[in-house]
């Protein structure tokens, strides 16, 4: 219930259309029929799930073992049956992010997921390297490809004022 309020009131308030959740546990699996159920579009997300990566052991790969990826299959087959319109697939060896993506038949979106999946992304925070602080530095993934140190310009700006 304070699942479909909130996220009714992120779509009307934000301008939303979609939102996603992290996980694919039972809890996460009944929020997603429901807000599907409620009208809501509800994307999935597997694999390194940033907003609680402390209890999968910090930034790490994850799947990278048969028992880790299959459980990964799982779980994007059930985020699929809940009702979820697409999955997110982040920080898993190129094979696993392959095999999702072939069991599912809704599309993957990758990141750090290798060239299989039906659409990449990547944060552009990561991208254009805006996060200076040294605890970003360490937890940031390999697969964070930085184009630009913007941060850094940032941060001279503003001690500077």
């Amino acid at each position: 219930q304070e699942a479909q309020r909130n996220a009714y009131r992120i779509i009307k308030e934000g301008g939303m259309e979609a939102v996603k959740l992290e996980g694919a546990d039972s809890q996460r699996l009944r929020t997603v029929e429901t807000l599907v159920r409620g009208g809501i579009a509800v994307m999935g997300h597997i694999g390194l799930t940033p907003q609680s990566y402390s209890t999968l052991g910090g930034f790490r790969a994850q799947g990278r073992k048969g028992k880790q990826a299959v459980d990964l299959i799982r779980q994007a087959k059930l985020l699929e049956m809940a009702g979820a319109f697409a999955t997110v697939i982040e920080c898993v060896p190129d094979e696993v992010g392959k095999a999702v993506t072939e069991e599912v038949s809704i599309p993957t979106i990758g990141i750090g997921a290798g060239g299989y999946t039906s659409g990449q992304v990547l944060v552009y925070h990561d991208l254009l390297g805006m996060m200076q602080h040294p605890h970003h530095a360490k937890v940031s993934p390999k697969f964070c490809k930085q184009f630009s140190a913007v941060g850094v310009t940032i941060h001279e700006a503003l001690q500077d004022f």
